[in-house]
């Protein structure tokens, strides 16, 4: 399994998880795992940062979709930021960007969990 470099950073109750590399069939559930991992541990409010992606396949979609849904199914939230235009060029054409949180740079992310409760 290939993985994807993932760097961790936390502000106030928010997971940040700033990705690198390609969101592919090979390392998509090497990302997932992280995300589950934080979400096992009971971080609810999960920020990717998506800068440093330049590659999304359909395994990688069905990754933030996953993410999504147990989030949701436990009261939590996932933003999606910083999103590179050939990423995004995806996401739009799969509908995506209509299911997913989407911000434009982190502080803008940041500001759509302040309401968040956990």
């Amino acid at each position: 399994m290939v993985e994807v470099d993932v760097k961790e950073d936390q502000k106030d109750n928010i997971t940040i998880l700033r990705l690198k590399g390609r969101l592919d069939a090979l390392s998509s559930s090497g990302a997932e795992k992280i995300v589950f991992d934080h979400l096992d541990h009971g971080e609810l409010l999960i920020l990717l940062d998506f800068k440093e992606v330049d590659y999304l396949s359909s395994a990688g979609m069905r990754m933030l979709l996953s993410t999504t849904k147990k989030l949701k199914a436990h009261s939590g939230r996932l933003v999606i930021c910083s999103i590179n235009i050939n990423v995004m060029d995806v996401l739009m054409m799969s509908g995506f960007n209509h299911v997913l949180d989407i911000a434009q740079n982190e502080e803008e992310a940041l500001r759509k969990f302040e309401f968040s409760v956990q």
